[in-house]
């Protein structure tokens, strides 16, 4: 009687698991059944609102169900992020993740939330550089001759961010740090603000993600000085880095889409299985590439090595530069 109460029991438990699975299979052939949101922490217009909406007008191709683009702007991308993580884990709120999720680890004391800890990577999209980029009234066509000109005119020019804690600006920060010049940070609510004073002269410089900048660049309307990377961009090979003027200067931007922790693994698993389609798509390569971009393919686990990666490295200069955002 015993063993057959045991035969019994491993009986039952097959047929839950099996159950189980059968549920989640379900689950993951109705995905999605409803519209998604796509949280973005920056105002449309920025490399971040550029990169939700081309691939969730992707995904909603594929899965014909609305990917529905909701900017959060504030707080240096926290709000969006806090937005995200706080949204139920059921694959129908998702976080297009950029560098200050990695930053604001360390430069904010007071987060309500751990970003390693609390979100489930999906997929990398791109990393690309920033563009080290003056207003042409600035009298400087190096990156040389603008150390010289900051130097003779300390914290009279205006170095513009995104937003405290952006890629943009610890990258101005790790270059004050390096060349000791001194500027005036000015950081704004997005990219898209902030060049539109770049543009009217109201700051002086910034180092944008490149996906925002390089059409105004092309167009001359703005003067590309350097990019932020070890390598010069195919996109702007004419463009020196920032490193051959600067040695040992290195900064890029990387972006990519999480989810909620406790998302379900099947959901994450569609997803990225549809983003790695996408970054090889010869139409969608064509726009990364016009932006600048390298693919970030990958697992889901190869894109939290990336965010831990970045988020270690930023505490560095964090540190270092002793900065900090209450």
């Amino acid at each position: 009687m015993k063993n057959h109460t045991g035969f019994l029991f491993r009986v039952a438990v097959g047929l839950a698991c099996i159950a189980s699975f059968a549920i989640a299979d379900a689950r993951a052939a109705d995905y999605p059944s409803r519209p998604v949101r796509f949280i973005v922490g920056y105002p449309a217009g920025g490399s971040t609102d550029i990169l939700a909406r081309l691939f969730g007008d992707y995904y909603s191709r594929k899965l014909g169900q609305q990917f529905v683009i909701e900017n959060k702007p504030g707080a240096g991308n926290n709000i969006g992020t806090e937005a995200a993580i706080n949204s139920p884990p059921d694959g129908y709120t998702l976080l297009l993740v950029n560098p200050a999720n990695g930053i604001n680890a360390s430069l904010y004391k007071k987060l309500s939330f751990n970003f390693v800890r609390d979100v489930a990577p999906i997929a990398g999209y791109i990393r690309v550089p920033n563009v080290m980029e003056v207003h042409p009234d600035v009298p400087a066509k190096t990156v040389t001759e603008f150390i010289a000109y900051v130097k003779a005119n300390p914290d009279k020019v205006n170095i513009a961010s995104s937003g405290n804690g952006t890629s943009i600006h610890l990258s101005g920060e790790l270059f004050k740090m390096m060349t000791g010049v001194k500027m005036t940070h000015v950081a704004y609510r997005g990219s898209a603000p902030m060049l539109t004073d770049l543009l009217g002269g109201q700051v002086q410089v910034t180092f944008d993600n490149m996906p925002s900048s390089i059409e105004h660049i092309k167009a001359g309307k703005l003067r590309a000085l350097a990019v932020t990377t070890a390598t010069r961009s195919p996109e702007l090979p004419d463009v020196p880095t920032v490193g051959e003027t600067v040695p040992g200067y290195e900064a890029s931007a990387w972006f990519g889409v999480a989810a909620p922790k406790g998302t379900p693994r099947e959901v994450i698993d569609i997803l990225n299985k549809l983003t790695q389609e996408a970054l090889k798509d010869p139409d969608m390569a064509a726009k990364l590439k016009q932006l600048g971009g390298v693919p970030l393919a990958g697992t889901p686990e190869d894109f939290g090595k990336v965010i831990v990666s970045e988020t270690e490295k930023w505490e560095k200069v964090v540190r270092a530069a002793n900065l900090s955002v209450e």
